[in-house]
């Protein structure tokens, strides 16, 4: 993360020693940073501190989101369509079972076998889907760090014909960098994954 750089005021502010308000719980919920250059409580000049500003893929638009619709969710034959999100991107990885599959639970180590289709939160676009590429299946190690951890994590446990929906907050995804052009940095992902095969 690269370091926002100081206004001259607030050098200065900080070289003469001065005293730093708004540090600790402030009743008003000022979500700016006041220092007071006249070291006092509230008279003189103040220099306002603005927060670090959000990207759009962060940006919070209501409730927080558990799910996201999929119409066709259970027909395996077929390619899901991903509705576009609504209300805030989770904090954490959503894993849910839209379909849930019979036999062994998918654990680390295991070769898994996957369609799949994924979409931003931000845009509610499609950036990747296997079925787009003849139907073929992706094949990778569970818990082996090729994909990202959010398909690590979220995976273990599914179990063979089974289809679930994972909605990836961006540290378990392409992070502060993302995959430009494609995926924004910090953004959400949402998945809807098929396991064809684990061996």
């Amino acid at each position: 993360m690269r370091a926002r750089p100081l206004t001259a005021a607030v050098l200065t502010a900080l070289s003469l020693g001065l005293t730093a308000t708004g540090c600790g719980s402030d009743e008003n919920d000022d979500p700016t940073s006041t220092i007071n250059a006249e070291g006092g409580g509230g008279t003189g000049s103040e220099v306002q501190v603005a927060p670090e500003p959000t990207t759009a893929a962060a940006k919070p638009s209501g409730p927080v989101t558990k799910s996201v619709p999929v119409s066709n969710a259970t027909d395996l034959k077929s390619k899901p369509k991903i509705a576009r999100p609504e209300g805030s991107p989770p904090a954490q990885l959503v894993s849910k079972d839209l379909v849930v599959g019979k036999g062994k639970a998918a654990k680390a180590g295991d070769k898994l076998s996957v369609q799949y289709v994924g979409v931003s939160f931000s845009s509610g676009k499609q950036f990747d889907a296997s079925w787009d590429r003849g139907k073929e299946p992706f094949p990778f190690p569970l818990g082996g760090g090729m994909v990202i951890p959010g398909w690590d994590q979220g995976l273990e446990g599914m179990k063979k014909g089974g289809r679930r929906q994972l909605i990836i907050p961006p540290d378990l995804g392409y992070g502060a960098e993302g995959q430009p052009p494609d995926i924004l940095p910090n953004e959400t992902l949402v998945f809807v994954i098929d396991l064809e095969s684990i061996s």
